[in-house]
């Protein structure tokens, strides 16, 4: 988003946020204001790697050059309305954007490492049925400037606790929104994430999450080099196409098949399937067999069980811990690498599938939901 200075003489200049340029945007922009490239990145490094966010301070950068960004330009990150500790050390974020939106961003530290999780939007336009931001409903997309800032200003947060040694060491795309229907920020921001003058993460460490749009997925494997995750949940079209709309325009044979040019692309990666157990859904034995079936055309690759998270208004129930238990054992003795993910930050909304932030819908979706809940508490009494 850009901000508005003004000048002595009262015209209004519109400053451009240098956060929403990857490192050859940044090139290009220093070239455009008449100054030498490599400019470009003695800036980036202050940005990523001081986390400075004020020209001032910038020492290397000449002085007629800090007036000149100052100016023209400002480094502006998402402003932190609230930020939250789970008893179990996961921290989430509320940061602000426009006209009262705000997204979730949330930190999730382990022995080995630590993850954030990221939003490409404000709100979702996919309406996947367990899912809370799904029933937010849908504003906008984020700029390259608000997605990588959510990563910035984690850094930021975490480098001022000295004495916990927190970092951020994975990044999963994986909050609020659909990255792949956010195309072109979704990957500038990536790069800077990649980047070694940004945050300087290897390939296996950036992750997104898609719910499966397939020609863009085919685009990814193109235009960064990047981790895969697929919000798979079903393994038959009925089911699927209930859960997770998007399956009636690209179902799971046509996802599958872009799987698998993914993997033929990029034969050393290894896609994760996540699989979010519902009771009485999707977690009986008949739907592990169809999922075994499935996998055995990608058997590289690995599937994520995730336990259920409710949030307010769902009416879908955690599995049982025999069920998700049984359910594993299926997959991990056909051979399907199979991992079970720890809950993590629920007693804070911050678990898988629990992220809402702040979102003046723009579809009729909220407003709808609402209305049922209404109608459902009414019979209920």
């Amino acid at each position: 988003m850009n901000q508005v200075a003004t000048t002595s003489s009262d015209a209004k200049i519109a400053k451009v946020n240098l956060l929403d340029f990857d490192r050859q945007g940044l090139r290009d922009f220093f070239t455009q204001i008449g100054e030498k490239p490599y400019r470009a990145e003695q800036v980036m490094k202050w940005i990523y790697h001081d986390l400075e966010d004020n020209f001032e301070n910038m020492t290397d950068v000449g002085k007629a050059l800090r007036a000149k960004l100052n100016d023209s330009c400002y480094i502006g990150p998402p402003k932190t309305m609230l930020d939250k500790a789970a008893t179990d050390g996961t921290h989430k974020w509320l940061l602000g954007m426009d006209k009262g939106n705000a997204v979730e961003t949330v930190y999730i530290p382990e022995p080995t490492r630590g993850t954030l999780c990221v939003s490409s939007q404000i709100g979702c336009a996919l309406n996947c049925q367990f899912c809370s931001t799904g029933a937010q409903g849908f504003n906008r997309n984020l700029s390259t400037a608000e997605i990588i800032g959510q990563v910035w200003v984690a850094a930021k947060y975490l480098g001022n606790i000295t004495h916990q040694n927190r970092r951020i060491t994975n990044v999963v795309m994986m909050g609020m929104g659909e990255p792949l229907a956010n195309f072109d920020a979704v990957v500038k921001a990536m790069s800077l994430m990649r980047d070694d003058l940004g945050f300087g993460l290897a390939a296996k460490r950036v992750t997104l999450s898609t719910a499966g749009m397939v020609p863009q997925i085919d685009q990814l494997s193109d235009a960064i080099d990047v981790s895969l995750a697929v919000s798979l949940h079903a393994a038959n079209d009925e089911l699927r196409t209930e859960l997770v709309p998007l399956n009636k325009r690209y179902p799971i044979a046509d996802l599958i098949a872009a799987c698998q040019r993914w993997v033929a692309r990029k034969p050393r990666t290894s896609i994760t399937f996540e699989y979010t157990l519902m009771k009485g859904v999707n977690d009986q034995p008949e739907h592990a067999r169809q999922l075994i079936k499935l996998m055995r055309k990608l058997p590289t690759c690995k599937v994520n069980l995730i336990p259920f998270n409710p949030f307010p208004g769902t009416r879908f129930e955690r599995s049982g811990a025999t069920d998700i238990r049984d359910f594993q054992t299926l997959l991990l003795n056909a051979g399907v690498l199979t991992m079970l993910r720890r809950t993590r930050g629920d007693d804070i909304d911050a678990a898988c599938g629990q992220l809402a932030g702040q979102v003046t819908d723009r579809t009729r979706r909220s407003a709808d939901i609402r209305k049922k809940q209404d109608e459902e508490s009414v019979h209920a009494h």
